[in-house]
């Protein structure tokens, strides 16, 4: 079936869930019927009936949502869920477990594809195993469309972006601060972080992948000149403040890297990028620094040892399924910032872009994330030189995102940055 002849623009697969009940309330308040050929898709029909019945009753506009049923653990199912729509917008994790016969499927019928994931373990399983193959159909694989990696990947390429124009020359160095942020945690997130530990726990090429700041470049460009994510307090380069390491620098900054190699290195082969938390200045910013430094390695070390790590996810971690309460999310907001360095003809300069919002970073704000993220690929909504491939949303989406997430309230913004900015 042609992609003209689909009956759906976007099956939102495990609508049932925490994040894609998420992604559904948005398509369904963003969009109407003919702006949108939306269906639920997930494997319990009674369930998805619930959501449908809640939607519908919520909004003016639907007066249906057609159901798509399919199982994970059915590559048959996944294939005729891939043939029916132009994208599939997925939260159905662990990646790792349950995503790979999905990305096959899309991959074959030349569908379209965002996910949330994190695991940069699966990610470059993903890219080894299928990114030459939906180069040749054309299918747009697009990974980390969340608070992993958009609020980074984006705003690294709008500091790109910026600088290329104005100054005539790209940032070599690109910092990304995690300014602030509160939220919730579901157990699907935590079952995600389990599953990548236990990849790495018992796969050479998954070890190999965490150690590697590279690794989710192409094969063949696996080195370069970043020695990888901080791992102690630091002073930082281009703000005079305390830094910390970040929790998602593994996964943020292997994917800049990536969106770097993917369109041919446009800010060069010597570029850098390090994501972190600032803390502020003096010996209160040290001993913030160091503090988060502690804590973060504390885990680091709990989540590798399998006895630990199971017993976390049996009795401390939220069960799948259990998130955040809606007083939670609405009570949530995050600030990501990318500052950039570079050289122009006449000396050195800095841009600097935002992107925040007052909603919770990891289901809230991720929910309108991937449900535009979705949207530029249904409307073909795509500043990239690539036409197909296991991407990022730099490489696979570009520009267009940005001005989608201003539409939906997001604050995305770039400028030069001076010391008085």
């Amino acid at each position: 079936m042609s992609l003209t002849d689909r009956p759906y623009d976007v099956v939102v697969w495990g609508a049932t869930g925490v994040a894609g009940q998420l992604v559904a309330d948005h398509l369904t308040g963003q969009y109407t019927p003919e702006e949108l050929s939306l269906a639920l898709g997930g494997r319990n029909e009674e369930r998805l009936r619930r959501v449908e019945t809640r939607l519908v009753d919520g909004t003016r506009e639907w007066d249906d949502l057609p159901l798509v049923l399919g199982d994970a653990t059915d590559p048959a199912s996944l294939r005729e869920l891939a043939r029916s729509t132009r994208v599939v917008c997925t939260t159905v994790g662990p990646y790792t477990t349950y995503g790979t016969p999905l990305v096959e499927a899309c991959v074959e019928a030349g569908t379209d594809y965002c996910d949330l994931t994190g695991e940069v373990t699966w990610i470059r399983e993903m890219i080894d195993r299928y990114h030459d193959e939906a180069v040749e159909t054309g299918a747009r694989i697009v990974h980390s469309c969340g608070f992993d990696s958009i609020p980074a990947d984006l705003g690294n390429l709008l500091v790109q972006s910026f600088a290329t124009d104005e100054f005539d020359a790209p940032c070599e160095l690109v910092r990304i601060y995690l300014e602030a942020g509160s939220g919730g945690v579901s157990g699907g997130t935590m079952a995600s972080a389990v599953a990548m530990y236990e990849a790495a726990s018992t796969d050479p090429i998954a070890r190999q992948t965490l150690r590697n700041p590279y690794s989710l470049a192409p094969r063949g460009e696996r080195a370069g000149v970043d020695p990888g994510e901080q791992r102690r307090p630091k002073r930082d380069p281009l703000r005079d403040v305390w830094t910390a390491p970040s929790p998602m620098a593994p996964v943020n900054e292997r994917v800049v890297r990536r969106s770097n190699a993917v369109l041919g290195y446009p800010w060069g082969r010597e570029f850098r990028c390090s994501e972190v938390v600032p803390t502020g200045r003096g010996l209160g910013g040290a001993a913030a620094a160091s503090a988060i430094a502690v804590g973060l390695g504390l885990g680091d070390v709990a989540m590798s040892i399998g006895p630990v790590r199971e017993g976390l996810s049996r009795f401390v971690f939220p069960d799948p399924g259990e998130g955040p309460t809606s007083a939670q999310m609405d009570a949530g907001h995050f600030t990501v910032r990318v500052f950039g360095r570079g050289t122009a003809h006449d000396g050195p300069f800095v841009v600097a872009s935002e992107i925040s919002a007052d909603r919770d970073p990891g289901y809230g704000a991720t929910a309108q994330m991937l449900g535009e993220a979705a949207m530029c690929l249904v409307r073909e909504e795509i500043d990239s030189p690539v036409s197909g491939g296991v991407l990022t949303p730099a490489s696979g989406i570009g520009a267009p995102l940005a001005e989608r997430l201003r539409d939906v309230g997001l604050t995305v913004s770039v400028a030069e940055w001076t010391d008085n900015h």
